[in-house]
């Protein structure tokens, strides 16, 4: 087998660190493969070549670039890949264009998101999906989306959750929940994306001043909303840019809150689960197949800034709480979310030997 990974951009954020990590990891044991990229070249490139990753950016001119379609083609011929695993709904509907030139390829297919719109992302996957030999999600929600919207049968779905290596967090464990510091320091780490409803974040920590102070780390198409709603509110707010490493920036954190409206997963949270970091989510699809309400981390109400304001609140203000989730993540992270875990299950659908 000659694998190639095949994702939409390799900028900063959950799924490109997904394919990061899985093209080390399955190099490793063996597998000759090579990631490839939509868009332009981007920072987890630069990541996957200093791995000994070999990286092609395909450099298509946006999302209507059909001309991608044919550099796609000339790559699979030339590197002669066997198999094309492609992420997220661009990716897929490009490897499932190129799949009528080169039918003999094997085709797998990864949805990430339970995110509705735009409704012709959708309309896009349904079509695409029937390309793949296999869709893989991370999450059960993720696999009833992809059947109800985009019409994948159920025995094609195979749910692969998205993991971490403890190893890479030994020297970033948090120590701020086992204090009470005043602020308390709590953190968003992600894209300001419409979709991570950072507002909603910000208005609830207006809520909770001078207890606790925002620090936001990620930039995107939101930033500007971010910021009108921190001067409207005067609420605590830091914003760092981009974090090039979530380690330093959990290291620093009493808490982790991720105020999403959809996610497919939302890997920041098994992230800080590992840094010894409590978690606070919305109970919205994705993240309610991570966080356990009340065990592994707490649950509101999306888009509601007084519900998100009392499950922080009672975080910050119980030292017993925090401890209690902390621990009871930590170990379910390691049942559930780490490579040792997952990546066999990986291997099975590849078609690669598991070791033991």
């Amino acid at each position: 087998m000659k694998l190639l990974s095949l994702i939409t951009d390799l900028e900063l954020g959950g799924t490109p660190t997904v394919v990061r990590e899985l093209a080390i990891r399955l190099r490793r044991i063996g597998v000759d493969l090579e990631v490839a990229c939509l868009a332009k070249w981007g920072p987890v490139a630069d990541q996957l070549r200093n791995a000994g990753v070999t990286v092609t950016a395909l450099e298509a001119g946006g999302p209507t670039d059909l001309k991608v379609v044919g550099r796609l083609i000339r790559l699979i011929r030339d590197q002669r890949f066997t198999t094309v695993f492609s992420f997220l709904v661009h990716a897929n509907a490009m490897a499932a264009a190129a799949s009528l030139r080169v039918p003999q390829v094997r085709w797998i297919q990864s949805i990430q998101t339970t995110q509705p719109w735009p409704r012709w992302h959708w309309i896009v996957q349904r079509v695409a999906q029937t390309a793949a030999e296999k869709i893989v999600v991370p999450s059960p929600s993720v696999a009833r989306i992809a059947h109800d919207w985009a019409g994948v049968a159920g025995e094609k779905i195979m749910i692969i959750p998205n993991a971490i290596d403890l190893a890479d967090w030994t020297d970033a464990q948090s120590t701020i929940a086992a204090g009470d510091p005043r602020p308390y320091p709590i953190t968003f780490l992600g894209r300001l994306d419409p979709v991570k409803d950072v507002p909603t974040l910000v208005e609830a920590v207006a809520k909770l001043s001078p207890l606790v102070h925002l620090h936001i780390y990620g930039d995107g198409a939101d930033r500007g909303r971010v910021q009108e709603t921190i001067a409207r509110f005067n609420a605590p707010v830091t914003m760092h840019g981009v974090a090039t490493s979530p380690q330093a920036a959990l290291s620093q954190s009493g808490l982790l809150v991720l105020p999403s409206l959809a996610e497919g997963f939302g890997l920041v949270l098994i992230e800080a689960m590992a840094a010894g970091v409590p978690v606070v989510g919305t109970d919205v699809p994705g993240i309610r197949d991570v966080i356990r309400q009340d065990q592994t981390g707490l649950l509101a109400k999306p888009a509601d800034p007084i519900s998100l304001a009392a499950c922080i609140g009672r975080i910050v203000r119980d030292r017993e709480l925090r401890l209690r989730l902390i621990e009871t993540a930590s170990a379910d992270v390691r049942q559930r979310f780490t490579w040792d875990v997952v990546l066999p299950q990986y291997q099975e659908l590849l078609g690669i030997a598991v070791a033991g």
